[in-house]
């Protein structure tokens, strides 16, 4: 049974992906659960957090996005038994590759997949689902009525979250990064209330949100990361697609938040009055925190309502080796999944 791993090099900078063989899983026992693979999702590997919290090894799994069949459960289980469909993530810490066809995992960490939802849109869905929720549910409490800016609103985060806002009742305002992208977006149903198209630099994301709110500003920011520094020393591409911290700051209302996910975000004492003028708050959001109430969640997100991510065609197992490599440099657009 192969898996696929992610061996770093020396200097911390290259990552190469290989296949290799797997020893058979151990006894399910007491709250685990062993998991036949029937999709797995492919996201970016976070390698700076994993040298933080000291979890380098030589070979990491890969592949933490899972929906798949219960072919076995411990004798503290007692949630799934064999032959429930179900979906979930694996910790960062699990010793195996969701690229595997069998992984053993803890119980807490899966719910049970809807009839309706394919194996690939469980998969698809279930992390960027999450973060979208707590992005928006838990750190900006956004609520019907309440005005929301989603940066980059066509990527797979952006997607997932302007169906979530529009679910709760709130005014969509959102980026484009590109006329593919502006045109996706101006498609959406219900309609976005403005898409800002950010491709050519010209477009000023402050005025075009004060301007649509009335010179309020937005209730919540969700961004996709900031400019932190002036035009000298931010590289070109930076310049163009992001906004800077102080235009978010501006585009703000009274009692706004701001949910980030730039994890180096530097005020200085200037913003920070700023945001304290208006009451606002600012939040982060880190992929990683994940707990039992967040992923129980996941089953709310898949089954009162159904999702439509940003899914890529299915790859087989066998392509998933340079299909990583794809992700891992962040130059793909849709959600990558593989089916087995």
């Amino acid at each position: 049974m192969k898996g696929l791993y992610f061996q770093q090099s020396s200097t911390n900078e290259e990552i190469t992906f290989v296949f290799q063989e797997r020893e058979n899983l151990p006894v399910t026992e007491d709250n685990y659960v062993k998991l036949q693979v029937k999709a797995c999702a492919l996201s970016q590997i976070n390698t700076k957090l994993l040298a933080e919290m000291k979890m380098e090894k030589e070979f990491f799994p890969v592949g933490r996005e899972v929906a798949g069949i219960v072919l076995d459960v411990g004798s503290k289980v007692s949630f799934f038994q064999p032959d429930d469909e179900v979906v979930g993530i694996l910790p960062l810490d699990s010793e195996d590759p969701g690229l595997c066809e069998a992984v053993r995992v803890h119980e807490h960490y899966l719910v049970h997949k809807p009839e309706k939802v394919t194996w690939t849109e469980a998969a698809g869905t279930i992390r960027d689902g999450l973060r979208a929720y707590t992005a928006l549910h838990y750190l900006s409490h956004l609520s019907p009525g309440k005005s929301v800016l989603i940066m980059d609103g066509a990527s797979t985060l952006g997607t997932i979250a302007i169906q979530l806002a529009h679910h709760r009742g709130a005014k969509v305002i959102s980026t484009a990064c590109s006329l593919e992208d502006k045109q996706f977006l101006e498609r959406f149903r219900p309609p976005i209330a403005r898409v800002i198209d950010v491709s050519n630099g010209k477009a000023h994301v402050a005025e075009s949100c004060l301007e649509e709110t009335g010179g309020l500003g937005v209730d919540t920011v969700l961004d996709a990361g900031v400019r932190l520094y002036n035009k000298d020393d931010e590289p070109a591409e930076k310049l163009q697609l992001l906004p800077h911290k102080h235009d978010i700051i501006t585009l703000l209302g009274v009692g706004g938040h701001w949910v980030t996910t730039e994890e180096n975000l530097q005020l200085d004492p200037p913003d920070s009055h700023c945001l304290f003028l208006k009451g606002a708050a600012v939040a982060f959001l880190n992929d990683e925190v994940w707990n039992l109430s967040n992923v129980q969640q996941g089953k709310y997100l898949l089954i009162s309502f159904f999702l439509r991510p940003q899914l890529d065609e299915p790859i087989p197992l066998y392509e998933a080796k340079v299909t990583m490599e794809v992700v891992q440099k962040n130059q793909g657009r849709k959600k990558q999944v593989v089916h087995f």
